[in-house]
């Protein structure tokens, strides 16, 4: 489906960034993968908006056909000069976990690109984690790393998946089957390199609360206790700020009920 969209490689510090995107009049969508995924997991929302709407996707570093960072970066920074190569002005960002993270960031970090919000299953770059089953996949994602098992790794992240509640049998097998792929990819190509991870965007959560766009925070009903409050407390903390929580769906909403989270954006969009 991207191939709808125009491929761009964008010189960054240290590396390249790929970003696709359209030529259509308005202000641009832009949409940030979560962690370990790439800009694949949009391919509904790229069905319902490129034909009407300006949309940016961008392989975060160490994801996609981006390249593997091995200095110092910032996710937000690389979005900041994505904007610069493609002459975008101030956008509607559309963020899923760790690029929710990332749209965030760039609100405090380059306000000026950043007409609005859409983050799901995130609450800032800054993650506070409590809840025993979030705690239980990350001990196991530890423990694959250590014993250098990517199945294990995988088993483990697709977890999230089916969240707390659920089995993965109660998950679309199709689903489930782009989720491995991508991050599959992401283990083969990335995570195989001597990956340097972002540097951190400080004070996020005392920050947000001067973030003046509207910022709408997403949740599946069926994410994790942590997740779900994270989010709801970025909404509770950005001025301008509005929850929408849907059924059915742990994670990956965008995924799971495209046309229930199509409907937010299109809505946050105008």
């Amino acid at each position: 489906m991207t191939g709808t969209l125009t491929r761009r490689i964008v010189p960054v510090p240290d590396g390249e960034l790929a970003v696709w995107s359209n030529e259509r009049a308005g202000r641009p969508l832009v949409f940030l993968h979560g962690g370990g995924l790439d800009r694949r997991m949009w391919e509904q929302q790229v069905a319902a908006f490129a034909e009407t709407n300006h949309v940016v996707l961008v392989d975060a570093r160490g994801h996609g056909e981006s390249s593997t960072a091995t200095d110092a970066y910032r996710h937000c920074d690389d979005v900041a000069a994505a904007f610069s190569a493609l002459d975008l002005g101030p956008a509607v960002f559309v963020g899923l976990s760790m690029g929710g993270g990332t749209a965030v960031d760039v609100a405090l970090e380059h306000p000026d690109l950043v007409a609005a919000l859409v983050v799901s299953g995130v609450g800032t770059s800054e993650p506070e984690f409590t809840d025993p089953w979030v705690l239980d996949v990350f001990a196991e994602w530890k423990a694959a790393e250590e014993a250098r098992d990517a199945q294990r790794w995988l088993d483990a992240f697709l977890r999230f998946a089916s969240g707390p509640y659920r089995s993965m049998d109660d998950v679309d097998p199709d689903v489930v089957d782009r989720l491995r792929r991508m991050a599959w990819d992401t283990l083969q190509h990335h995570a195989v390199q001597s990956f340097v991870p972002p540097t951190a965007v400080t004070r996020t959560w005392e920050r947000a609360a001067s973030i003046t766009v509207p910022v709408v925070a997403v949740s599946g009903t069926l994410d994790s206790p942590d997740h779900i409050g994270m989010a709801h407390r970025l909404a509770a903390t950005a001025p301008d700020g509005r929850v929408v929580d849907l059924p059915g769906t742990a994670h990956y909403p965008n995924m799971e009920q495209p046309a229930a989270f199509d409907e937010v954006v299109a809505d946050t969009a105008g």
